[in-house]
Order: structure tokens, then sequence, then C-alpha cells
């Protein structure tokens, strides 16, 4: 049976778990004991445990169960994300007693999603279910940074990306690896990247970069005191003032 999950026991009587992979991808739920037999893994052994974490999340359910079964456990928990902890897998490295990041590693938070199918009663009870998950998710984030609950909403709303210094910054985690003070530059900033932000500020540059149409006065013709007016042609549509798509596309290269 395979397993998104290894472990590894060392020579000093330490262990070393490798969680690489989507979460509960294969047999989570496919297989009912598969959570009962993480578990009796995790406390086969005592001491303190090492979590390599490289993944782009999966079921939060299960990830809840792992991050329950890590906080429950007796021992340190230190947690390593040496890639990507994103969305579900995030809930995981929050678990850790010691969370540090490699350099080049990124950590993604969002919103919990799903899908549904029926009518409207229906939908209303999906999006209560993804308003309970959410509420949930974000007391784990809250429980490890001690940020407000409404500023986590916003990350997760926003699809939030975070380098390891800004992950550090927020809270996220307690230590950048292979880096001390002294390594890093003075103008080296934490870097966090929002999805759903980042594609509005594109749009309104792109609109407020668009010319605006010029608006021509035209000298009113003079008519004798008696005599009726000449009724004006309309003027033709000419592409002077329009953008050709051409060169909006040049524009949009630009921005990006």
């Amino acid at each position: 049976m395979r397993h998104f999950w290894n472990w590894v026991r060392n020579d000093d009587e330490s262990r070393t778990l490798y969680l690489d992979g989507v979460i509960a991808e294969e047999s989570w739920f496919s297989d009912d004991i598969t959570p009962a037999m993480f578990k009796e893994e995790l406390f086969a052994g005592n001491g303190p445990i090492t979590i390599h974490l490289n993944s782009p999340g999966g079921d939060c359910i299960a990830a809840s169960q792992i991050y329950t079964m890590l906080m429950d456990y007796p021992g340190d928990v230190t947690i390593q994300i040496d890639g990507m902890a994103a969305s579900a897998a995030s809930v995981i490295a929050m678990a850790g007693t010691h969370v540090t990041m490699s350099p080049t590693s990124l950590m993604m938070i969002h919103n919990p999603f799903t899908m549904a199918m029926g009518d409207t009663e229906e939908m209303r009870k999906a999006i209560q279910l993804l308003d309970e998950v959410k509420e949930s998710i974000i007391t784990a984030y809250h429980i490890k940074t001690g940020l407000s609950r409404d500023k986590i909403s916003q990350l997760m709303d926003s699809e939030t990306w975070m380098n390891a210094l800004k992950a550090k910054e927020l809270g996220f985690c307690d230590e950048v690896l292979y880096t001390g003070a002294e390594d890093l530059p003075d103008d080296m900033a934490a870097y966090t990247f929002e999805r759903k932000s980042a594609a509005a500020c594109l749009m309104n540059r792109v609109i407020a970069s668009m010319p605006k149409p010029q608006n021509v006065v035209k000298e009113e013709p003079e008519h004798p005191p008696d005599a009726a007016p000449t009724p004006e042609e309309p003027e033709p549509v000419t592409p002077d003032n329009r953008v050709k798509a051409a060169d909006l596309e040049k524009r949009l290269s630009l921005l990006k």
C-alpha cells in the first residue's frame, strides 16, 4: 500500500518523517485503517522527530488528523519545509514545536473549496460547511502565529504566497535555515504574493494606461435669425482613439 509518508529511524534513536506529495492522494480515505496506521507508526517510538515537508496540500480533513496527532505527540516536533507547504500542508506545518523553512521554500494559505451539486438549499449548506472549515483552519494559524483572526482571514481570501522571510515575519515559521543575520543583505525584503490582489492591480494598471478619448468642441455655425439651422452630418467613426489588439498585448507584456 502506498503512503504519502515515510518514516526513517536514525542511529541516535530520533526519527525522521518525510511528507512528500499530495496529502491523502491515494489511500487516506480508500482504506479506513490508514489514519490508525499513521497514528500507530507515529506513537511506535518516542523522542524528538523531524518532519521534512514538501507538499502542495490535499484533503483538509486528512491534514486536520495529522495536525492533531502531531500536536498530541509528547516529544518535540521539528518541521522543516524543504520545498513547499501549500494549502492543507501549511496546516500540518502549524503543529511543529519548531518550524523551519529553507530560504528557497514557499508557504501558501487560501480558503478551502469544495464541489457541490443540488438545489439552493444544498448550495447554502455547502457555503456554511466552507465557512466552518475556514474557521477551523484559522484557529490552527492563530495558535501558531498569534495574528488576529481577521488578518488571517484576509490572507486566506487573497490566496497568499509567502517566502521564508515573510513567513517568519508573520509568525508562520520560527527560523530560516542556512542563514544568519549577518548573511542577509540589508535590502533583502520579505515577500508575499496575493493572487487576487495582484490580478486586480494588473487590471487597474491596464485600464489606467489606455488612452482616453479626446472631447473635441466644435464651433456652432452661424445662421440667419430667421433661417432654419442646417442639420449636421454625423461624424464618421474612426479607429484613431481605439487601442489595437497588438498594442494592448505589448502593454500587457510590459506590465507582466
